[in-house]
């Protein structure tokens, strides 16, 4: 027997899931690509089947479709691929497409159409708004075919904040996650689930690339410290493209604060300088953020408001005036806010009258009042650098509580723009991050060098030659 395809045990791990949506890989070399499109292949058999297999842009895809050239007419005699419309067609009709979402209305190319199964390879590359929209053409197209979708990734990119807490963060590796909704229906209230899995793969899953190309693994092993743990470990918390590479959350030293920007709430005492920070959202999330500053100049993120909805990046639609009422409840509440005087800080443009009452004269008449914050990027993000760096003694000048979930989330996730290479990428969950930086840059701070590196020398799988110290000969 000819066999054209064999999966490694990896693989074939992760097609024997059931889930609706899954995501495979997290390192490279895990033979995610591979994967993917034979996964595509599995349903080619019903005439009416049809897929999708994307990638970011164009040039992406080219890999994908090199590999399908490769395999379907092997595995398929007749199958025949339209140059012209981007499309295989097998001989039972089915038919498994390719496209591309170089840019943000691009998804709108997929309005109206629906694929059994989709299968998006390097999924980090895009937002949580293109891949919701995908979700909603993954459809069956008929009683006799399967709807799911599945993905492939490693860590970093514009899009490493949502997969991770999407896919990630939910359950442990190979555990399904089951997604409870509910909706009201023409028999009234009904309960729906959706299920999905991380299945991870790393390139010691994959021995045949090991053994075709042994030199890969001391390629991946000699990358500085963030790209290798990202793609030789998987490492989801490290990864290249971070933009905050300073950030440390460490529990064994949330009491001390040592190496360490996570820390155990404490009472603020009454002479310390409080903040609130904002940046408004209706659709997209808005951020409140509480500040207390010291005598040194530190700052500590006590308390927040994040009006973000079950799903990343997406507000919860409150008004200006749900969102004065509910600073004023917490600050009303919260022992370290009650009875202070707080200094609000926001976003410049919620003070724009060009359309009637601007949002900081509505949050006024409830009793809520800011000033405009300086919102200098470039240097706004230089103050977090400068905070965050660690001192000879371990210590920061920043520090948020352990109780601030959302900050702790979303701020190491944060990814640089390709094009404004000294800034973030704006299509991330950056609410909490803008609203921060409205009250660093009130209370600015000289650089700072961060003692807390890594050895260059490290080398973790020992894959590079050693010097003999008498002779300096290097034995491989």
């Amino acid at each position: 027997m000819n066999v054209v395809w064999e999966p490694q045990p990896k693989q074939y791990e992760m097609m024997c899931r059931g889930e609706d949506e899954g995501l495979y890989g997290g390192a490279a070399g895990g033979g995610k690509s591979d994967y993917l499109v034979i996964e595509a292949l599995r349903q080619v058999h019903v005439p009416n089947y049809k897929a999708l297999l994307l990638r970011k842009t164009y040039p992406q895809l080219i890999e994908i479709m090199e590999k399908c050239y490769n395999f379907y007419p092997r595995a398929f005699p007749g199958a025949k691929y339209n140059d012209a419309k981007h499309v295989w067609k097998f001989p039972s009709g089915a038919k498994i497409y390719f496209g591309h979402m170089s840019n943000y209305k691009a998804k709108y190319n997929y309005q109206g159409l629906q694929f059994d199964f989709i299968g998006i390879d390097e999924l980090t590359h895009f937002t949580w708004d293109e891949y919701e929209y995908m979700l909603s053409r993954n459809r069956a197209s008929g009683a006799n075919t399967r709807s799911y979708m599945r993905a492939t990734a490693n860590p970093g990119g514009v899009g490493h904040g949502w997969v991770k807490s999407y896919f990630i963060d939910p359950a442990p590796p190979k555990t399904t996650y089951w997604q409870r909704m509910h909706i009201v229906g023409p028999n009234g209230k009904t309960t729906l689930y959706s299920s999905r899995v991380f299945v991870p793969s790393k390139v010691f899953d994959n021995p045949i690339l090991l053994k075709n190309n042994p030199q890969y693994l001391s390629r991946l092993a000699g990358m500085e410290e963030k790209l290798r743990n990202a793609l030789l470990y998987g490492d989801w918390n490290t990864f290249a493209g971070q933009v905050f590479t300073e950030w440390r959350d460490d529990p064994e030293h949330y009491d001390d604060g040592v190496f360490t920007h996570v820390i155990k709430p404490f009472k603020i005492p009454k002479h310390w300088t409080v903040y609130r920070g904002f940046d408004f959202g209706y659709s997209k999330p808005f951020s409140v953020g509480w500040y207390a500053a010291d005598e040194e100049g530190r700052i500590f993120r006590i308390q927040e408001l994040y009006g973000c909805t079950a799903t990343p990046n997406e507000g919860v639609k409150w008004s200006a005036d749900e969102i004065a009422r509910k600073i004023r409840e917490y600050e009303e509440a919260d022992k370290n806010l009650k009875g202070r005087k707080i200094i609000g800080v926001a976003d410049p443009s919620i003070f724009d009258k060009s359309r009637g009452t601007s949002i900081a004269d509505l949050m006024a008449q409830n009793g809520v009042f800011w000033e405009p914050g300086d919102n200098t990027r470039i240097a706004g993000k230089m103050q977090y650098h400068h905070r965050f760096a660690f001192d000879a003694e371990g210590k920061s000048m920043f520090y948020v509580f352990n109780t601030c979930k959302s900050f702790i989330r979303t701020i190491p996730n944060l990814v640089y723009d390709e094009k404004k290479v000294e800034d973030i990428d704006t299509q991330q969950e950056d609410h909490i991050y803008d609203e921060c930086r409205y009250v660093l840059m009130c209370n600015p701070i000289s650089p700072r060098k961060n003692i807390l590196t890594t050895p260059v020398t490290d080398d973790p799988l020992e894959l590079l030659p050693k010097q003999d110290k008498y002779s300096g000969i290097y034995n491989l």
